[in-house]
């Protein structure tokens, strides 16, 4: 696969990272004013700091779900693909098998 293939997974996971490189900016410049602060804006800063956290964490605990989904699923397939065609995977798995050894064989 080329690095310049943008799969779902990728872009989706590249989104993930670019919005949680915003919240942690976010959070970092709100922490740095509540520091600074004194009183009720202090107050109302490190809120929205733990909200803008929170938000991120929610963010993260759905990415991993459907991380944890979509690799079941590949599993769940792989394992039909085996059950269905067995010779077919003993094959792959001896040619993936010889291919490795040839790797290994060279160094």
């Amino acid at each position: 696969m080329d690095d310049d293939t943008l799969t779902p997974a990728r872009v989706s996971g590249e989104k993930l990272g670019t919005d949680l490189k915003v919240v942690l900016a976010d959070v970092e410049t709100l922490l740095k004013q509540a520091a600074s602060s004194t009183g009720q804006q202090a107050v109302e800063l490190r809120e929205r700091a733990a909200e803008n956290l929170h938000r991120a964490s929610l963010r993260l605990s759905e990415a991993r779900v459907a991380a944890a989904e979509k690799s079941r699923a590949a599993a769940r397939r792989a394992d039909d693909w085996v059950h269905e065609k067995p010779w077919a995977a003993v094959g792959a798995a001896a040619g993936i098998g010889f291919l490795l050894g040839m790797l290994v064989s060279r160094r």
